[in-house]
């Protein structure tokens, strides 16, 4: 069985989450969802960043100890990814002790690989992005996300030899051993190898709150190196187990554009140094504004994903968020639209179609103690569903969650044009064996609409599923779902519940 390792990157514990969280863990969840049901034995892996000076200034603000301030957001983000359905199979901690170890064999590893030295740096440092900052990076003096001014640091420090490595990175890029997606990011990446990189740290001297370095106790892991540790650190890396050998290296990072370089240069070069294959896809997908403005607290225009689901369930979240533009793009959430596009695509497409087909069967086509029956299997659209079918695959497996949805709305589309040109209440009057095609066509759409539509709302897909009767789809491959006919004569099917109610 092939395997595919997904991850998403962890997330910062200084605050709750946010709806920039949500959409990348959605996306990894979407991917994650669609190679179980291509049959690949699947590791999703998500968690929290929870180290460094930053969280240890905000949980002293807080009145409370740094795993005190960590364990009740790291809880956060563990009950949101529960009302979203994110079905990871492994929710990691920096703090956690399995973690804790993989980072100490890792950086020890490096050490003894020569590939670590220690030295005195003086340079920028930017508290809120955790990291020093070159003086080509600054905008008016000040780093270009926080719009504060750094500070002179002066330390003594462990280095990576990053230098060293860089061109044995570049090579795996060119030869496409390391995919780095879209392609406007692979290029940014070589065109930083271009411009040169010097060698980093990988420790600090003045920060406590971290994985102390296992050759130098007064130091700890740099926290955004201890983070990208965890990928491997979940696996069980600290003791080389099966799972560790089942599915490193990951096969897809996903993230947003503005941690690519730690993760398509830094990682690999690291994994290098210590012997170990570098991931075969990173994937950074863009940033968003809302409603055409960049998210800010002094703005008020701040989405809180709680509350998007209070309003729209998770469901619908899933499904406006990932539907908005093009997957790995910039781009706009059109928040204040969501109503409309809720209305359009859900109530009236997916709910009102399923709705009517089920009416229509339930109507002309009774069953003992209620609901319909499943007629003679009709052929007409085995081709045209299969042309659908490809294209959709086809864009899963360029993570164009995006041109995916299009797909669904296309064979939506499909399904309520052929309602409208055969006229299935006038069929019943007039031709009652064309009418048990129609309805058979009509039903084995609704079930194709299912399967298409489990990767981004899952319960939406085992409601209509169930409702046509299909208890035991989870125990077959998307190669045999998606042929068509997989609806059997006599099946009892059912209306059931609406799915959208119209907002």
């Amino acid at each position: 069985m092939p395997k595919f390792y997904i991850t998403t990157p962890i997330y910062y514990v200084n605050d709750k989450p946010h709806i920039g969280h949500a959409y990348t863990t959605i996306a990894a969840d979407v991917l994650a969802r669609y190679h179980r049901l291509a049959g690949d034995e699947v590791y999703f892996l998500t968690g929290t960043d929870e180290h460094g000076s930053k969280i240890a200034e905000a949980a002293q603000a807080a009145g409370k100890s740094p795993k005190e301030f960590c364990d009740e957001n790291a809880a956060k983000f563990q009950m949101l990814w529960d009302r979203l359905d994110i079905s990871h199979n492994q929710f990691i901690r920096t703090t956690d002790e399995l973690h804790i170890k993989g980072v100490e064999k890792f950086l020890g590893r490096l050490k003894e690989a020569g590939a670590i030295y220690d030295g005195e740096y003086e340079g920028l440092y930017c508290q809120g992005c955790e990291r020093f900052l070159t003086e080509k990076e600054l905008v008016n003096g000040k780093c270009p996300d926080h719009l504060t001014a750094p500070q002179l640091i002066k330390e003594k420090n462990y280095f990576f030899k990053l230098k060293e490595y860089l061109s044995k990175v570049a090579k795996l890029i060119d030869e496409g051993k390391i995919k780095i997606m879209p392609e406007s990011r692979r290029s940014e990446v070589l065109g930083l190898i271009k411009q040169g990189l010097d060698d980093f740290s990988v420790s600090r001297e003045s920060v406590k709150w971290g994985i102390e370095l296992p050759f130098d106790r007064k130091q700890v892991a740099y926290v955004w190196v201890d983070a990208l540790i965890n990928y491997i650190s979940a696996l069980g890396y600290d003791e080389d187990g099966e799972k560790f050998k089942k599915f490193w290296p990951a096969d897809i990072h996903l993230m947003a554009k503005d941690i690519i370089k730690f993760h398509a240069l830094y990682w690999p070069a690291m994994l290098i140094a210590a012997g170990l294959p570098a991931p075969k896809v990173v994937f950074a997908h863009g940033f968003f504004t809302v409603d055409g403005q960049k998210m800010s607290k002094s703005l008020g225009n701040t989405i809180d994903p709680d509350a998007l689901i209070d309003s729209f369930g998770a469901e619908a979240i899933r499904y406006l968020l990932l539907s908005q533009f093009p997957f790995g793009q910039d781009g706009d959430i059109k928040a204040g639209n969501f109503s409309i596009q809720y209305n359009a695509d859900l109530a009236n497409g997916v709910g009102n179609f399923t709705s009517r087909v089920l009416s229509m069967a339930e109507k002309y086509l009774s069953a003992s103690g209620g609901g319909g029956v499943v007629p003679e299997k009709d052929y007409t659209f085995s081709d045209e569903v299969a042309g659908i079918w490809r294209q959709y695959k086809e864009a899963m497996d360029r993570f164009q969650i995006d041109a995916a949805i299009e797909m669904i709305k296309k064979l939506n589309g499909f399904g309520d044009g052929y309602v409208e040109r055969q006229k299935p209440w006038e069929l019943a009057k007039t031709d009652p064996e064309e009418l048990k095609k129609v309805i058979y066509n009509l039903l084995e759409i609704a079930r194709h609409l299912a399967i298409m539509l489990y990767p981004i709302m899952p319960e939406t897909a085992e409601r209509i599923l169930s409702f046509l009767g299909q208890s035991d789809w989870k125990n077959r491959k998307l190669a045999e779902l998606k042929d068509w006919g997989g609806l059997e004569p006599g099946t009892k099917v059912e209306k059931g519940a609406n799915l959208f109610p119209r907002i």
